[in-house]
């Protein structure tokens, strides 16, 4: 059974930074992409990054290229999202997922899902 979990979510200030962190388990590690997204209320879920687990090749929204960077750790099986600069456009719940990575980043190339950790960034 795939198994997502995310962590290191948080309140932060405007200008602060956060690392997020997608432990996977169940699958192997390589089979699937990790893409992030995330959920603003009253907002429809959003691409934000994505990387292709082969040859670690990522994707970034334009509303996060320059601020955020993705990697991962193939020994823990976790991937880490990490944001800097941050905006309080940025406050959303923030998920993780396995699947396709795609230029898009479009969450209909990802089938499983994590719970999502909470971001908020204060101004």
């Amino acid at each position: 059974e795939v198994q997502l979990v995310e962590s290191g979510g948080g309140l932060v200030q405007a200008g602060g930074s956060l690392r997020l962190s997608c432990a996977a388990s169940g699958f192997t590690f390589d089979d699937y992409d990790i893409g992030w997204f995330r959920q603003a209320p009253g907002k429809e879920r959003e691409g934000v990054s994505c990387v292709y687990m082969r040859d670690h090749i990522a994707r970034y929204a334009d509303s996060v290229k320059g601020r955020f960077t993705i990697s991962s750790d193939n020994t823990k099986n976790t991937v880490y999202l990490q944001m800097n600069s941050l905006k309080p456009e940025d406050t959303a719940v923030y998920y993780c997922a396995a699947g396709v990575c795609l230029r898009t980043i479009g969450a209909d190339t990802f089938g499983s899902w994590g719970q999502g950790t909470q971001v908020t960034v204060s101004s």
